[in-house]
């Protein structure tokens, strides 16, 4: 059988020479601006600034539609953003509340994205802003990566046994109605990838697209997001038939795999959703479940019978989201382990996601594809899926990944994203075409088909690795360099955390255990978050001179602004004395049963020249061994970039094989000393543990599930609170912790953006919490609604996360 990567690679080298592909913007009225308000007209459009009860309203009407993003448009005023905007149905104006006071004397207002406006940023790195534009044809890489990793024993994208069948169902535009869009209509389409002559029941894996323009024009070669179904005189965009080379790899090993549309949704989400479309994303994977269930019950749609009667384990199924569906996959999980019967959700991958609200998903195989030169979601917040979920169950039995793909953007992953073969009107993300690590022209850009077998390589890879058990797959994940042929010359950093029961932790660093020794001339400090805007979680922050860009741990979830991420600890030393010392207590002293001894490290991003730490493993005779952290891991040398959002902090796995710790008893480690090795420097540090990798495997409706509850109080004449619920959907025999996020909206917000923690106590249903509500005695107004957002909880997963306040004024009118 050809292999279906290199067809695709024949076909971009033909496409790609001619003229790449475009969306024109349609130009938008002007507007003026309104009776006793700030207004100035941009480069963005028009805008004004309204003073109103509790600070400014600022309204921006655009002078053509926003490209059509996986990231949510922001207002920024001077450049420096504000937060996230609601977006109008027609996708013309934007507009947020504020209580920030320099907004009343802003001199420009624009749009931002993922915390920092284009203008601002283009500044500050000494050029002009470029603008979304069509990409020349990327040139050819040169060969070659750094260093030697041993390749793993299986190619993943090399193609199976099997011949491949492609089909596709389709039930129509209006098929269902979301309740994650307000009732608003949805297709149920798909393409579908049959290995011919595989018996029995096949394991299954269903692929859900991301946020793209629904609809397009072919004769004018214009896009629309902003109705569906299409305009008169516009097609449907097929992002769903672009992931034809896991596909295809996937089914020719016996896999079933189903490609679903969601144009739909794409369509509504921004103005219409609580959660820009995770829930309603989710809803189109369940439906899809549901049908596919039935067909292979024989019963419903006669197409689908046909196709799928007697052939799928529902008790076997794969889920990758790109994007927006990343998110979409996450919730669609989420959502399976709350029902009484839940289908047998085995691994979920997250392809360049978006992480808007901080679920986490503990008990289920997952693996994080972050690509480097993401021009889209730039932040990269999907990490936030890895470091959340890394400590929200004691006894979690899955394993976890996160990888960063180098010199790849955010749509090349699919070809109906990627100009020159895409069927539709399609663009390179990374818009400057200039930047020296990212740009078109830039060696250490991947080319379109080189980035496509990539995502064929570690898509395949993970779903071979967790529902087919091939081992040989593993070191592809797991952090231990292994490569693979079919991925060419991309340099893919992977971080790992082993299943609970394959791993000692011996530092976790989320705090700083009394029994750890900080002597010399270090100075070490939990930090978490960064911008200080977690203020309640008592914690400094981290990444103090990074912006949102670039540091995708600790970048503010846009449901979750306040909430502090990703504990981590600083450690500095100003000579090689300085030293943290970690203890292992006499009980777990005998580490003889794991393969290595691993961390996640990444220098402080103040930190100049060489920088490195040398990790002493310590027996309880005073045999010791020293390893440098260069020796073993290129962990702490800077990744590439000039200018945000490059280049990244990120942690990057440390692995130390305890065959190499020759002298020392695996059976009696009495501590573990690390220290500067160098004359001054300063990193992050997290994980410390002794780890055997495995898969493991998928156990997620054994928690329980938390919601919060809405509420409607008044709102009073001075400071007051709202008592609101959180609830399980079963008891706990451990305590669930769950942080809470208000968000300060409206045109007189009473209620302030801010974070708390609630504790739901052991054996309890649930728990209140209280909210500030400043209330005043001012004319009456008409009843605000505030979000009320649950995350990041311990010990369950999130349910219902998104909730409102609804506060009325008891003041006479």
């Amino acid at each position: 059988m050809p292999s279906p990567v290199r067809a695709w690679t024949k076909a971009l080298a033909a496409a790609v020479t001619a003229a790449t592909l475009s969306t024109p913007l349609l130009a938008g009225p002007a507007y003026a601006a309104p009776p006793g308000s700030i207004g100035s007209s941009g480069e963005d459009g028009a805008w004004t600034v309204e003073p109103v009860g509790g600070g400014h309203r600022v309204t921006l009407h655009l002078n053509e539609p926003l490209p059509v993003r996986d990231a949510v448009p922001e207002l920024a005023a001077d450049g420096r953003s504000l937060g996230p905007a609601e977006e109008s149905p027609d996708g013309m104006t934007l507009t947020l509340v504020t209580p920030d006071p320099a907004v009343a004397t802003a001199s420009s207002v624009g749009v931002a994205w993922n915390g920092e406006a284009p203008e601002a940023a283009a500044a500050a790195a000494g050029r002009t802003a470029p603008k979304p534009g069509n990409p020349p044809a990327d040139p050819p890489g040169k060969p070659g990566k750094p260093g030697k990793p041993d390749p793993a024993p299986v190619d993943p994208a090399t193609p199976g046994p099997y011949a491949v069948t492609h089909d596709e169902y389709d039930l129509g535009d209006t098929a269902i109605a979301l309740e994650g869009l307000g009732g608003r209509p949805a297709e149920i389409r798909a393409k579908v990838y049959l290995p011919d002559g595989a018996r029995g029941k096949r394991p299954l894996v269903v692929f859900l697209h991301g946020r793209h323009s629904a609809c397009y024009n072919p004769t004018a070669w214009t896009t629309s997001n902003t109705q569906w179904p299409c305009p008169a005189g516009q097609q449907p965009i097929a992002s769903y038939q672009g992931y034809d080379g896991p596909a295809d790899v996937l089914a020719s090993h016996g896999y079933v795999v189903v490609s679903v549309s969601a144009n739909g949704v794409n369509a509504a989400d921004n103005p219409y959703s609580e959660d820009r479309g995770a829930l309603a994303r989710g809803e189109v994977v369940m439906r899809h479940l549901d049908l596919l269930a039935d067909a292979d019950r024989g019963v419903g749609d006669a197409k689908l019978v046909s196709l799928f009667k007697g052939r799928l384990d529902m008790a076997d199924v794969g889920l990758m989201g790109h994007s927006r569906g990343g998110e979409g996959v996450v919730k669609a999980a989420l959502m399976n382990a709350g029902r009484a019967k839940p289908y047998g959700i085995k691994a979920v991958l997250p392809l360049a996601p978006t992480d808007f609200a901080r679920a986490t998903l503990p008990g289920t195989p997952m693996a994080v594809i972050l690509p480097y030169c993401d021009g889209d979601v730039s932040n990269q917040q999907g990490q936030h899926f890895y470091d959340d979920s890394r400590y929200a169950e004691d006894d979690d039995p899955a394993f976890r990944s996160s990888l960063m793909v180098m010199g790849a953007d955010h749509n090349f992953f699919n070809t109906e994203w990627t100009p020159g073969v895409a069927h539709a009107p399609a663009s390179d993300d990374w818009s400057n075409r200039n930047d020296p690590v990212c740009g078109g022209t830039a060696p250490s850009r991947l080319t379109a088909a080189e980035q496509y077998a990539v995502g064929t390589a570690y898509i395949a890879g993970f779903f071979r690795l967790v529902q087919g058990g091939e081992q040989g797959l593993l070191p592809l994940f797991d952090g231990s360099g292994g490569t693979t042929a079919s991925a060419g010359r991309a340099v893919v950093h992977a971080v790992a955390q082993a299943p609970a029961g394959k791993r000692f932790d011996v530092a976790s660093f989320t705090s700083l255990a009394p029994s750890t020794r900080v002597t010399g001339s270090a100075v070490a400090v939990v930090c978490a978050g960064m911008l200080d805007r977690s203020p309640q979680s008592g914690l400094p922050s981290c990444a103090s001179t990074l912006t949102t860009s670039q540091a995708p741990s600790w970048t503010p979830a846009t449901y979750a602004n306040n909430v502090a991420s990703t504990p981590v600890l600083r450690f500095s030393w100003s000579d090689p004395t300085g030293t943290v010392t970690v203890p292992l207590d006499k009980r777990d002293q005998n580490v003889s049963r794991y393969d290595a001894l691993t961390f996640r490290t990444a220098r402080d991003e103040t930190a100049t020249g060489d920088v490195d730490l040398a990790v002493e493993i310590v027996d309880k005779h005073g045999a010791s061994r020293t390893v440098k952290v260069s020796e073993v891991s290129d962990a702490l040398t800077a990744f590439p970039g000039t200018a945000s959002p490059l280049p990244k902090t990120w942690l990057r796995t440390v692995r130390v094989p305890l065959s190499s710790l020759t002298g020392v008893k695996p059976q009696q480690i009495s501590e573990i000393r690390i220290s500067g090795a160098t004359e001054t420097g300063a990193v992050y540090l997290a994980d410390v543990a002794f780890t055997t990798e495995a898969a493991g495997e998928a156990r997620t409706d054994r928690l329980p599930q938390v919601s919060v509850e809405g509420a409607t109080v008044d709102e009073g004449d001075g400071p007051g609170t709202a008592t609101m619920t959180v609830r399980l959907s079963k008891k706990s025999a451990t305590p669930v912790t769950v942080q809470i996020q208000t968000i300060a909206t409206g045109g007189s917000p009473v209620v302030a953006s801010a974070a708390q923690e609630v504790v739901i106590p052991a054996g309890s249903p649930q728990a209140t919490f209280q909210v500030p509500v400043n209330g005043d005695a001012a004319v009456a107004s008409a009843p605000q609604s505030y979000q009320v957002v649950a995350s990041v909880p311990v010990n369950a997963t999130i349910g219902n996360g998104f909730a409102r306040l609804v506060v009325t004024d008891d003041d006479a009118v």
